[in-house]
């Protein structure tokens, strides 16, 4: 099977990576906020590429179906379908691909969502990573909540990004991933990616952020912007209260407007 391309449309692909518990999931959400009132952003897809798919609940979104789902009934019918069977999921498939898509007035969401079949299917994530990347070309801005690793990105999602951003906390743990993902993506070439930045989020009052930021630097990876640890959040979680109604004024949403403007802006 070839592989497919996006095309040669003005867009921009951003990625959000790094380990457990840093806020990934806060951050994406405040991001698509920032994205969905800046209209440099233009038309907006955002793609939960996390199995947990904990995004939806902090977008205030209900995703019904997931590609995950759409993977297992390919699988099923590959394994015990007739040809007619095949034949109309053939026919079906980009219908089952747009059934995945949850949409707003102002962004559309799809959930990669988890695959129950073990065993390798490289031709059944193929299939439909080139489904997902021509839904991607009526878009122009796609933004993509992926895990630590890369590898589940460049499989099921996309093979490049324009904009890959390492979230990391004041941990040395945390570090120590930005390490390990600019290693899988200058010298493993795991996915393509035109910029790689790093977010360090949730720094508690009084923290050094210079020291902080300089050991970052020190990677060679330039530091997006910095967001202080912000209460709001923790109140909003506390009650499952979507993040996109977070006050305006908000320094975590603030924060996150100034990091959105950096990538938009840019050449």
């Amino acid at each position: 099977m070839k592989n497919c391309e996006i095309g040669n449309q003005t867009k921009r692909v951003i990625a959000v990576c790094g380990k457990g518990g840093v806020g990934k999931t806060a951050f994406t959400a405040m991001l698509t906020q920032a994205l969905m009132i800046n209209e440099k952003a233009g038309k907006l897809i955002v793609i939960d590429a996390d199995p947990a798919i904990g995004l939806p609940n902090t977008l205030g979104i209900k995703a019904e179906r997931t590609m995950g789902q759409v993977r297992e009934t390919i699988i099923d019918t590959a394994k015990h379908g007739d040809a007619d069977d095949k034949t109309k999921l053939a026919n079906l498939l980009d219908y089952l691909v747009l059934d995945t898509l949850v949409e707003t007035d102002q962004l559309a969401f799809l959930a990669m969502g988890r695959s129950e079949t073990q065993g390798c299917y490289c031709s059944v994530n193929t299939l439909l990573r080139c489904s997902i990347e021509l839904l991607m070309q009526t878009f122009d801005t796609i933004l993509i909540d992926g895990e630590a690793g890369l590898e589940q990105i460049n499989r099921q999602v996309v093979s490049e990004v324009d904009d890959l951003i390492i979230l990391t906390d004041t941990s040395s743990r945390g570090r120590e991933t930005v390490a390990h993902i600019r290693k899988m993506v200058t010298e493993d070439g795991v996915i393509n990616c035109r910029k790689l930045w790093v977010v360090i989020n949730r720094v508690p009052d009084g923290f050094d952020e210079t020291v902080l930021k300089q050991s970052i630097e020190a990677m060679n990876v330039p530091v997006l912007g910095i967001i202080d640890l912000d209460e709001n959040i923790v109140a909003y979680d506390a009650v499952g209260k979507p993040l996109t109604e977070l006050p305006a004024d908000s320094q975590a949403v603030q924060r996150v407007q100034a990091i959105s403007e950096k990538l938009l802006n840019q050449g």
